[in-house]
């Protein structure tokens, strides 16, 4: 296949977002500016500036390596658990410093959640799955209010109806794509303001798959989400804005129709149309 007949499949409407694509909302939830990091010696990233709008979808894209995962992992400072690794640069959420020494971090990590590559449930029920962060936070005020919580979560997760019968066995055994969804509700039943989410379908089947699609796309209308994926139609089908990683540098980023159709940089072009990556 070549280049242009490659791009033509990527972004035909293959999913509910390549439609609105540069309606990007204008309202920034995030700002990085001049973020590297350093892992000992090693510099992974150079320098990364953007602009995450809320209530969006951001893609991150970028052959294995080149620094998309490692800056995700910044903006709920994920990488403070990691020994050797430093952060420079500036990270503002709604305009506040997340690396200024005052931050608490559990809260900061409460409005930032985080859903991973693989399904991670706690080995504790459906329930409690969702409750443990309204419990740890004091998101509620009595048995009541917490069930609506869990109710609530599993509901926008879009899994209350196949496991309201089921809440008090264990969420580890769920299928995978359930358990996934049971990780995205464990994620919004605290409130975040933005959710990202680490290759969240690479341990799914394509069916499942399509339901953590449908269920990014209805969530984005609440929620800011970034997304680390290395499927480029994926990109297109949920996300409205894409930001393209090679080796440690943010090559190019705007809206995901032009990242598509009309990249910029020839690394962009090379990259979406498989010459390397």
């Amino acid at each position: 296949m070549n280049g242009t007949n490659q791009m033509d499949a990527i972004v035909k409407p293959i999913g509910t977002s390549m439609a609105d694509a540069d309606t990007i909302n204008s309202d920034i939830k995030i700002t990085a500016s001049g973020v590297k990091v350093y892992y000992g010696d090693n510099e992974a990233l150079h320098g990364v500036d953007i602009n995450i709008p809320a209530r969006t979808v951001t893609a991150l894209i970028g052959p294995s390596g080149c620094g998309k995962s490692t800056f995700l992992r910044c903006l709920n400072r994920m990488n403070d658990t990691i020994d050797i690794c430093r952060v420079e640069g500036d990270i503002l959420l709604d305009g506040e410093d997340i690396y200024k020494s005052s931050m608490d971090v559990v809260q900061l990590r409460a409005r930032v959640g985080m859903v991973f590559q693989k399904p991670n449930p706690f080995p504790k029920s459906i329930f409690e799955n969702i409750a443990y962060g309204p419990k740890i936070h004091g998101l509620f005020k009595d048995k009541a209010e917490l069930e609506g919580i869990v109710q609530g979560s599993l509901e926008r997760a879009g899994l209350w109806n196949e496991v309201k019968d089921r809440l008090h066995e264990p969420g580890t055994g769920l299928s995978g794509g359930q358990q996934q969804r049971l990780c995205i509700a464990r994620a919004i039943a605290v409130n975040p303001d933005v959710i990202l989410m680490d290759e969240p379908c690479s341990a799914l089947d394509p069916i499942a798959t399509a339901k953590v699609e449908e269920l990014i796309d209805e969530l984005r209308e609440n929620y800011t989400i970034v997304i680390v994926t290395h499927s480029m139609q994926q990109a297109a089908r949920v996300s409205q804005k894409t930001a393209f990683f090679h080796l440690g540098d943010l090559v190019e980023q705007g809206p995901t129709s032009d990242i598509f159709t009309n990249p910029q940089d020839q690394r962009t072009q090379d990259y979406i149309t498989g010459r390397f990556g």
